[in-house]
């Protein structure tokens, strides 16, 4: 098994890129693709998933990532593709104050997620997530960090392009809507 690659980047592409390790490059899957310049050197916490019919290289910023990537595929009816989408979408953190808080509207953000499917990621990882933890309650900061996600969506922006944005907002910034707001299309325009 593959745990982790280290090497320059030779390609990147919507879902996943190309690392170049001693010369032989691996097409790693990635959540939300920081941004990165092609010959970057990057260090990712992989995980290899082998099926009948292929073989498929999952990469993780965080080992944090990488676990929470493989307690989701324990969820009846979510794979890789569903898993990687929802990791690219919602934060560990969100994740954890979904399952957590019963805050379906978190999950069902992700493309392809469902109010069913929300509801069925929940009752499975409730217990899964909670082992360990101090859960904190749904914070000002995430509600606040969700209308501005909203707010991108509503001016056409994709929800990865928000959520990425978003990710980009430094930690000191005001918790002020209007101007986390400006923040992220700051971003967003170059």
């Amino acid at each position: 098994m593959i745990a982790s690659l280290q090497g320059k980047i030779g390609a990147i592409y919507d879902d996943s890129l190309v690392l170049v390790v001693g010369g032989v490059g691996y097409k790693v899957y990635v959540p939300a693709i920081r941004h990165h310049n092609l010959n970057d050197d990057l260090f990712l916490h992989t995980l290899m998933i082998v099926r009948e019919d292929s073989v498929s290289l999952y990469g993780f910023y965080t080992p944090t990532d990488r676990s929470l990537f493989e307690v989701l595929l324990t969820v009846s009816g979510v794979g890789p593709k569903v898993a990687l989408s929802i990791l690219t979408v919602v934060n560990g953190d969100s994740l954890r104050t979904a399952v957590l808080g019963n805050r379906e509207d978190i999950l069902t953000r992700v493309p392809g997620i469902g109010k069913k499917t929300a509801q069925k990621i929940i009752f499975e990882l409730k217990d899964k997530l909670a082992k360990g933890l101090d859960v904190a309650p749904v914070t000002l900061f995430e509600d606040i960090n969700s209308d501005v996600i909203d707010a991108l969506v509503a001016m056409d922006f994709s929800i990865i392009e928000a959520q990425t944005a978003v990710q980009s907002i430094p930690p000191d910034a005001p918790q002020d809507v209007s101007e986390r707001l400006r923040l992220a299309l700051q971003y967003l325009g170059g």
